[in-house]
């Protein structure tokens, strides 16, 4: 089982283990045993919805154990993983000592893949990683290219491989998670959009989570995207194993150099996939066609922009599928104004380098914040935008956080601590935000934390500003 692609007789009697029931785990269990594989489920839950789930699978004649994830089942040849089940659970190290290999969905979606398969371009980086793949799959429709945005964004990488459809290239998003579990996928070309400390408890290391987000360059044919502004990114570029011929491109909010993409003048230019890339620049859009046009969402289109040229898309279809591109919910998204205040939901800044990138687009800004910190600092965070904050609401469990580093940071800033963490909180964050605002200003939801602490995720935390914006509109009409 270590070529590149499996045929569907390797599987023929295969043991084969798989971790964790849910997105990923279902549709690999299914495809496995289709292709003849002895399957055996293991899941650590043993509740309602395990047990119907479970009962699903095992009317195919698939084998599920509930409540014990941890036990190597006897004579499994091979691991399938969730990519969120952490490396030092015991069922790995168990694996490890019987010799057995662990691969993740997306490494077996890559082994399925069959011999005329869409070639993958691969994002992945801290923050950026839906909206990146989400543009690049508008540009790539746009060149008339049959894609899809798939993987880490919620559409399954083995659904899209082994789906009746067929696509010419897919604009794949990768985790750390998913790249760790990943030893064969070999992209076209990728990208990683940056690097910040986050999910340091599965890594165990800053380290171990860069080379596993580094992961993503090796065996790259094309391209290498990296961040210009961020050395992080170019440093795994120079550590990475790539075929013969393969570029590093850099893109940069700056004037690009030679084999970068950058800005000039309001316009998005190209000096990577040009003729004459030490004198030549091609015009690709213009800022005003990004949509929103902030300065992390600029960097996002240029790294969208970098992978389709490197597919060979001409300037036109880059214009053309940036222009068409709309943002998910929650992502910078514009609510409303009220009284000449604009409302601004950002709900997916989860971590503190999102927060940063979102509070740098704005200007005076009133700050809705907190949550759960996930062992994140914010003193950097509130140095960078001390000077644009007119005011800050906190709310959530580890506000005491930031409010601690506010006062060492941004003392004059006016703090309002709300000590609740029901989910009614939010409306009265709004309504102490609008009274800390002035005209020309921006409420900003950017909470640099996660939402579990008081809301389902962050998509129910941004409509429940969302509608404490809306009741404040209807009030003000």
């Amino acid at each position: 089982m270590g070529s590149q692609e499996v045929s569907n007789a390797d599987w023929q009697g295969k043991h084969v283990t798989v971790a964790g029931l849910g997105v990923s785990g279902i549709p690999a269990a299914r495809a496995l045993h289709e292709r003849g594989a002895l399957v055996t489920v293991v899941n650590d839950g043993d509740d309602e919805r395990s047990r119907a789930q479970a009962a699903e699978l095992e009317a195919l004649g698939i084998t599920v154990r509930l409540g014990d994830g941890a036990t190597l089942p006897e004579s499994t040849e091979l691991i399938v993983t969730a990519p969120g089940w952490k490396p030092d659970k015991p069922l790995f190290l168990a694996a490890a000592e019987a010799d057995v290999p662990v691969w993740g969905d997306v490494e077996l979606a890559w082994r399925l893949r069959g011999p005329d398969a869409a070639p993958w371009l691969a994002v992945t980086g801290t923050n950026g990683k839906t909206t990146t793949v989400r543009m690049l799959a508008s540009i790539l429709e746009a060149a008339g290219l049959r894609t899809a945005a798939v993987g880490n964004i919620g559409v399954s990488l083995l659904d899209a491989v082994l789906g009746e459809e067929t696509y010419d290239v897919l604009a794949v998003e990768l985790s750390s998670y998913q790249l760790h579990w990943s030893p064969s996928l070999r992209a076209h070309s990728a990208a990683v959009l940056n690097l910040a400390p986050d999910h340091l408890d599965w890594h165990g290391s800053m380290s171990g989570y860069a080379a596993d987000k580094g992961r993503i360059y090796e065996g790259n044919s094309v391209a290498c995207v990296y961040n210009a502004q961020d050395g992080a990114t170019e440093d795994l570029v120079r550590e990475a194993d790539v075929e013969e011929g393969c570029r590093a491109i850099g893109f940069t909010l700056g004037t690009p150099g030679p084999s970068q993409l950058g800005v000039v003048d309001g316009i998005l230019v190209d000096r990577a996939f040009v003729a004459n890339r030490q004198k030549q620049a091609q015009e690709l859009a213009e800022v005003s066609d990004v949509n929103p046009p902030a300065p992390h969402n600029i960097a996002n289109a240029l790294a969208a922009a970098a992978l389709a040229r490197a597919f060979g898309v001409e300037p036109a279809a880059v214009r053309d599928g940036l222009r068409a591109f709309r943002p998910d919910a929650h992502r910078i998204e514009h609510i409303a104004d009220v009284d000449e205040v604009t409302y601004i939901d950002d709900s997916k800044a989860t971590n503190t380098h999102a927060a940063e990138a979102s509070l740098a687009a704005y200007d005076p800004i009133v700050w809705i914040a907190g949550g759960l910190a996930k062992g994140a600092t914010f003193d950097e965070l509130v140095t960078g935008a001390a000077e644009r904050l007119r005011g800050v609401v906190l709310m959530g469990a580890d506000r005491a956080l930031i409010r601690e580093a506010l006062a060492r940071h941004a003392p004059e800033v006016p703090v309002v601590d709300l000590d609740r963490t029901d989910t009614g909180a939010m409306s009265e964050a709004v309504r102490e935000a609008a009274r800390l605002a002035r005209p020309g200003d921006t409420v900003l939801l950017a909470p640099a934390c996660a939402s579990m602490d008081m809301f389902v995720n962050y998509n129910k935390r941004g409509e429940a500003f969302a509608d404490a914006v809306r009741q404040l509109v209807a009030e003000s009409a």
